[in-house]
């Protein structure tokens, strides 16, 4: 990396560290967009016609109700018996009346609302909410290269999640910290998370202790009482079939205990096709669904009305290698297919910013921003792995954040009225009659008025011409990427949280240690 790796990127002051983006004296922190919720203003692309919707819909009907799904959960077989369903040990089929009759008794809308309360969220409708990255195992960054996850890169992810604004729920670990121990990993992660973003946080659905543990770190960390936890939704947590046609026993096990208490659960089938669903587009999506629906007419049997969304997750397989694919046409179509079904249902729609590649270049882009542009064109409400996520979600990558992050900027940027209004203002007659034939609109009064809002400003992106780039240093995206990361953990300040809280999550965090934490294989 040159030297000019150490100059400060275009800056002004302000400290995205803290809720609401304060001005703080003397920061130098890069010009971001301020927080806000997303509403997409377009019409969805539907690449269905309306035979094509109830030719996928009858098609997860006939796989529920004569094919069935596998339940690994005796407490689900048992509600699921109860419930009229037919069981035959751990399959369950269901008929498409039960089906709708659950359906219809979900939420299209919800919110969600953290410790900080101007951080409330919309899940549904035209609202489009962004996800750090979750999960990956591994990271890797331009210094050290790829390294298997530690706790301080998963903190150093969570100031990243906590300091962009295009970025509204801290969702699963950004990286996995292996250096942490399975039995308290989740206690450790959780405070971090709980103190480092004042945004909506997601608990694992792995064993009933971290479930119980973070809802009711979530609730300490917001001064609730039990009743105020339960009365609107404060955190969710995101269970994934085991697919082909299985749901296992501790993500059912998670989901049903948020359900109870009132918390949403995300239900995301991981369905490739050609390797865990059928090759084609439409029988992966069918299969999804049905595995979706069959966990959705769980929960809301449970608890009628309980907050609930559909995830999908269906892309492709490299038929030469087996590899997973991402960012691919078919992945896009099968995400646009799937928000037809899941408006047609009438569910909040999670879909996913993804790619394969192994590290933050062209393929990484163009990948994830097919996938991102795909989210968009399905009008999905939540959009999991937006920012950092390289290799299939093998790893998470800060530069590859922060590269995202740009183009969540830009996707927000599209959404505002400024750019497609239709004004005598905007239409510019009289700009137009002004400088008239040949002429140019730089010093004309329109542009003056206009011209520091006029258009997007990019974090990143370098619009100079080569020669000014390469006097410049010449760095590629991935250079200033990480120099900016480098600068945001140096500025970076926690938003500040009630210290009696604090203290009672700490109290809580070091008892629950004491106690054991979570039972593991170990």
């Amino acid at each position: 990396m040159s030297d000019d790796a150490n100059r400060p990127a275009r800056v002004r002051g302000r400290a995205g560290g803290r809720a609401g983006n304060k001005e703080r004296a003397g920061a130098s922190v890069i010009d971001q967009m301020p927080w806000r919720i997303p509403v997409n203003p377009d019409r969805p692309t539907e690449p269905l016609d309306a035979d094509g919707v109830q030719a996928i819909h009858r098609g997860a009907m006939r796989i529920l109700r004569d094919i069935g799904i596998e339940f690994l959960n005796p407490e689900a077989v048992t509600i699921l018996k109860q419930a009229g369903c037919t069981v035959n040990g751990t399959n369950i089929r269901m008929d498409e009346d039960f089906v709708m009759e659950m359906l219809a008794t979900a939420p299209e809308t919800f919110t969600m609302t953290p410790r900080n309360v101007e951080r409330e969220l919309i899940m549904g409708g035209k609202h489009m909410l962004f996800v750090n990255v979750s999960s990956p195992p591994n990271s890797w960054d331009m210094e050290r290269g790829k390294r298997s996850g530690d706790f301080e890169t998963f903190k150093n992810f969570m100031r990243l999640t906590q300091y962009f604004n295009c970025i509204h729920i801290a969702g699963g670990y950004p990286v996995e910290p292996v250096d942490i121990h399975p039995s308290v990993r989740h206690l450790d992660c959780l405070y971090e998370k709980l103190t480092l973003t004042d945004k909506v946080v997601h608990a694992y659905s792995l064993g009933a202790e971290r479930v119980e543990d973070v809802m009711e770190m979530a609730r300490i960390a917001g001064g609730l009482s039990e009743a105020e936890f339960q009365a609107k939704p404060r955190m969710y947590t995101n269970i994934n079939s085991v697919s082909p046609l299985k749901h296992d026993y501790p993500m059912l096990d998670g989901a049903m205990r948020l359900a109870r208490r009132g918390q949403p659960v995300v239900v995301t089938p991981f369905t490739l096709a050609g390797a865990m669903a059928p090759v084609t587009m439409a029988g992966a999506v069918a299969l999804s669904l049905a595995e979706a629906l069959a966990a959705v007419a769980l929960l809301q049997y449970i608890n009628p009305g309980c907050p609930v969304a559909i995830g999908t997750f269906t892309s492709n397989v490299d038929m030469k290698s087996g590899a997973p694919a991402f960012g691919t046409p078919e992945y896009m179509r099968a995400t646009q297919m799937t928000g037809q079904l899941v408006r047609h249902y009438k569910l909040p729609l999670r879909s996913s910013g993804v790619c394969a590649a192994n590290v933050p270049d062209g393929q990484a882009m163009w990948e994830t921003s097919n996938s991102l542009w795909a989210a968009v064109q399905s009008r999905t409400n939540m959009v999991y792995h937006a920012a950092g996520w390289l290799e299939g979600g093998l790893i998470a990558s800060p530069e590859k954040f922060i590269m995202d992050c740009e183009v969540l900027q830009m996707i927000q940027r599209y959404f505002e009225e400024a750019t497609w209004a239709t004004t005598d203002d905007d239409i510019a007659l009289d700009a137009i009659r002004e400088v008239g034939p040949g002429g140019h609109y730089f010093g004309c009064q329109h542009t003056q008025d206009r011209y520091q809002t006029a258009f997007y400003a990019p974090m990143i992106s370098d619009w100079r011409n080569f020669e000014a780039w390469q006097l410049d240093g010449a760095q590629w995206t991935a250079e200033r990427a990480h120099r900016v990361y480098k600068q945001i953990l140096a500025e970076f300040e926690p938003p500040p949280m009630n210290g009696d809280h604090q203290e009672e999550l700490r109290q809580f965090v070091a008892r629950r240690k004491q106690e054991g934490g979570a039972p593991t294989d170990f």
